[in-house]
């Protein structure tokens, strides 16, 4: 009986040992990132709260969160929209679950009237986005367009790794084109995401910049998929594939720095971390004391 005990006592004091600090708490993978519009609305604030705890299992009070100002958006949006926002305008919230990890998800609220899931998950693969799960709300109805800086002001909370301001901006420009496209079109959000995937995936497998051929691939999806947007919004949209393109060395980059960290954040069978399981450590220390639980 004081084998099995001082067994069970040497494998937890050593699991505790040998866990990073950063990784004790699994609080730590979970950030918020407030819209200063909803923030500054104790009411607002509350409802985007309650939608989150009612997604999460962590106590809301306890976790990283940051406000995104009208401030923060603008400088990642301004410069190739043109579209600039007051402080009173920031509603979208967003949450940022790492240890729910695997292929990225993104959870929208209906309140969201505009940026789909499918959306907000393309863009976030331009940025070198693979992992975690993603929520996005807002106390009142909003487009969402301003949620893109919020989830991505997560990762950067979450992984310490700052996303490079270019790709930051073509992944945001990407959201903008489509939301304006959904404005001036009857187009589906579903059939427009499906249309900037693939021509997305194209342009990079391909690794084409010219903007006449990224013009003539999207005007033969959309003739394929049976997709009427003007030629207007086709050249806008060129333009900010062109632009997403032109980043991916940086945003690749961006991925390997965060790849580690993504992908041991959450194992589903027991923490691990760079092949090492703490799974494997407990039962390694009761075989050597010839111990079955």
């Amino acid at each position: 009986m004081q084998k099995r005990i001082l067994a069970i006592c040497l494998a937890i004091f050593l699991a505790f040992a040998v866990i990073p600090t950063g990784f004790a708490d699994s609080s730590d993978q979970v950030v918020i990132t407030y819209g200063e519009t909803a923030y500054m609305n104790q009411q607002y604030k509350s409802i985007v709260d309650d939608y989150f705890a009612s997604k999460t299992n962590v106590d809301i009070n306890s976790i990283n969160s940051k406000v995104v100002t009208a401030g923060d958006v603008n400088k990642i949006s301004g410069g190739f929209s043109g579209k600039y926002y007051n402080s009173n305008q920031i509603f979208s919230s967003a949450l940022l679950d790492l240890n729910q990890n695997g292929e990225i998800t993104v959870e929208v609220d209906s309140s969201i009237t505009t940026i789909t899931p499918e959306m907000y998950m393309s863009a976030l693969k331009s940025a070198g986005i693979q992992g975690g799960h993603v929520y996005v709300t807002s106390p009142v109805s909003a487009t969402g367009e301003s949620a893109l800086a919020g989830i991505m002001n997560c990762y950067e909370e979450a992984t310490d790794v700052e996303i490079p301001e270019n790709v930051k901006e073509a992944a945001n420009q990407e959201i903008a084109t489509q939301a304006e496209i959904l404005n001036n079109s009857n187009v589906s959000a579903d059939d427009l995401s499906k249309l900037v995937d693939d021509v997305k995936e194209k342009v990079n497998e391909e690794n084409i910049t010219d903007h006449a051929t990224i013009v003539n691939i999207i005007n033969d999806y959309s003739t394929t998929y049976n997709i009427n947007i003007s030629d207007n919004d086709i050249e806008n949209l060129a333009q900010t594939i062109e632009q997403v393109q032109s980043v991916q060395d940086d945003a690749n980059a961006y991925k390997e720095q965060i790849s580690d960290f993504v992908d041991s954040s959450a194992s589903g069978n027991g923490f691990s971390m760079d092949g090492f399981s703490l799974d494997g450590l407990f039962n390694s220390i009761l075989s050597i004391f010839n111990i079955n639980l």
